[in-house]
């Protein structure tokens, strides 16, 4: 089989731990080239840079890898990868490995899936890679999984729009009890502002948040991770219609609304 060629980025930022991770576990079976933020920038989902000019600046890496930091999102990232750096199109983009999980409603905020959607909505197939350990990751279990994963997936192409979300569960160090295929769950980061005082004396916040579990089916990422399971979940993104309110409304008119 020919190497693919792999484009690495990630959320927390060029020098994170996760990101060397994420490409020692693919270097010696793919062409890879790298292009991550140069500061962290979680929490940026999709969102890309409109309001300061970007600027790309090499980074070294080991064994000749090409790679780049850049003062913007991982949006921004593929972007300017696909227009200005790449001389050609990637098999796939990979993302991560972020520091803590992106299971259930997580995705809609995590720059970690921002980057691999940002490819998928030009065609690229992507997956992207979270750690639920925050510190610590186990790097000797979970290494092993990444390429494999790609690899099945490479073969096996997703429909087109699709990209995969592949959380490692906690405390995994003494191993997993497998891999599985999972629905994206429900299960979301609820409101816990910190406010603080500013020594002039006005007040001042810190977002926080307080993990808000609520029913998840047996087979959500959030379920099979708490049960050990690498938990695969595969992400639509190329139809945003709602198809059912399209058809019940598409013959609606101005009329319709005097």
């Amino acid at each position: 089989m020919k190497k693919p060629y792999l484009l690495i980025t990630n959320d927390d930022g060029i020098n994170a731990p996760g990101i060397k991770h994420l490409w020692q576990a693919v270097h010696k079976w793919a062409d890879v080239a790298i292009i991550a933020p140069h500061n962290e920038k979680s929490g940026s989902g999709l969102s890309i840079t409109w309001t300061k000019p970007l600027h790309i600046r090499p980074f070294p890496w080991e064994k000749e890898t090409p790679a780049w930091s850049l003062n913007g999102t991982p949006a921004d990232c593929v972007k300017m990868a696909l227009a200005v750096l790449l001389e050609k199109k990637p098999d796939m983009i990979i993302s991560g490995i972020n520091r803590g999980s992106n299971s259930g409603r997580t995705v809609l905020y995590s720059g970690t899936i921002g980057g691999v959607i940002e490819g998928v909505l030009k065609g690229i197939p992507g997956i992207a890679f979270s750690f639920s350990d925050f510190e610590d990751p186990p790097v000797a279990v979970t290494e092993k999984y990444v390429f494999p994963i790609i690899r099945h997936f490479l073969k096996n192409p997703l429909p087109e729009g699709t990209l995969l979300n592949v959380n490692f569960p906690l405390n995994c160090k003494e191993g997993v009890r497998g891999v599985r295929i999972a629905k994206q769950g429900k299960s979301y980061w609820k409101e816990a502002p910190d406010r603080r005082l500013h020594p002039e004396g006005a007040p001042y916040y810190w977002l926080g948040g307080a993990w808000g579990s609520v029913h998840e089916e047996p087979d959500s990422d959030v379920a099979l991770l708490e049960q050990g399971y690498i938990a695969v979940a595969p992400i639509h993104v190329g139809e945003l219609t709602c198809k059912q309110t399209f058809e019940k409304f598409k013959n609606l008119t101005e009329k319709d609304l005097a």
